[in-house]
């Protein structure tokens, strides 16, 4: 061991034991943190302003974690990995700083066209960020996205931050092991254990990435919480529904696309038409499902979603079509927003 790693080891040690403190005092009915939204206008060097870019491997919470801390859902989430495709933008004011945040796909060997694009916009993501915020699982280390991440930090000159996710599943003992063997691999800015879906630290990282952030006056309006418009959030609703109800098989094999948004209708009612892209006629079967029951539970749950996004009355009609092949076909990636 190099006698930098030795030091990385030792600086966090000490940190550690107290943050583990807190871990085995927190309450397991820790509430969402919610933060003043009024943005701070000063311009003064005492406020700070950036991009951090999340990453990390599948199904780590990094959109679990997006939600947590804007205290709304921005990003899809399930339990199957690769959930999210695109990056997203996230926006949280704070009383002295503006963090915007880029919720990123997972990263993973890829070798289909379809996720050879999802990875290549994760890594492109850290080259746009003033910070990086890394995220990795206590509960399953995943050697390969690991490799990965750890790889196109090398050249990277930009604050990095590991935030070590689901320590609430795993022993006090094993959470310092884990934070040991990080420490040695990349020499991060700090490294912080959370829990995202129970909270647990998620201010002590804010404070952090804060504190690593560049001085600058905001960059986008106090009242702006993405850059994405309704129409995309709608689809991924959609997708959101059919990755939660269906098979293993099906989501990765799955694009939602919108045929029509009209607003103005009576009483406020936005009437809206979704295409399900699957690949093959067997996959059709299965999301409209026998009499058409499963297609007709995807809607509703999406449509209340949908609902409480817009503020207003929604009628949802979706249509299941076939694109063979879609997820090797550069041209429908192109066309489905990929």
């Amino acid at each position: 061991m190099t006698r930098r790693k030795k030091h990385n080891a030792q600086k966090y040690e000490n940190l550690i034991y107290k943050q583990c403190e807190k871990l085995i005092t927190c309450k397991k009915d820790s509430k969402m943190n919610t933060y003043d939204t009024k943005l701070n206008t000063k311009s003064d060097n005492s406020f700070k302003s950036g991009f951090i870019a999340i990453v990390g491997p599948p199904n780590v919470g990094k959109s679990t974690l997006l939600n947590y801390m804007l205290g709304q859902k921005l990003s899809i989430t399930s339990e199957k990995p690769q959930t999210t495709r695109n990056r997203i933008l996230g926006v949280l004011n704070r009383p002295s700083a503006q963090l915007i945040f880029l919720d990123t796909p997972g990263i993973h060997r890829a070798n289909k066209p379809l996720n050879v694009k999802i990875v290549d916009a994760a890594l492109s993501t850290i080259g746009d960020a003033d910070a990086v915020l890394i995220m990795a699982d206590c509960s399953h280390a995943d050697p390969n996205a690991e490799s990965i991440m750890l790889e196109n930090l090398k050249k990277n000159k930009r604050p990095v931050l590991l935030a070590l996710n689901k320590v609430d599943l795993i022993e006090k003992p094993v959470i310092l092991e884990i934070i040991k063997k990080w420490s040695i691999m990349y020499d991060f800015r700090d490294i912080v254990p959370i829990s995202a879906k129970r909270g647990i630290q998620v201010e002590e990282l804010l404070k952090s990435i804060e504190k690593n952030l560049p001085a600058g006056d905001p960059l986008f309006p106090d009242n702006m919480l993405t850059d994405m418009p309704e129409r995309f959030f709608v689809a991924e609703i959609v997708r959101e529904k059919v990755f939660r109800l269906t098979g293993q098989e099906i989501p990765y094999s799955v694009a939602v696309t919108l045929g029509s948004f009209k607003e103005g209708g009576k009483n406020g009612l936005v009437r809206i038409h979704a295409d399900i892209q699957v690949e093959k006629n067997s996959q059709k079967g299965i999301i409209i499902g026998n009499k058409g029951t499963k297609l007709k539970s995807i809607g509703e749950q999406a449509r209340k979603d949908i609902e409480r996004m817009l503020g207003t009355k929604v009628f949802l009609k979706l249509f299941v079509r076939v694109q063979k092949n879609w997820t090797k076909d550069t041209k429908i990636l192109r066309r489905f927003g990929y």
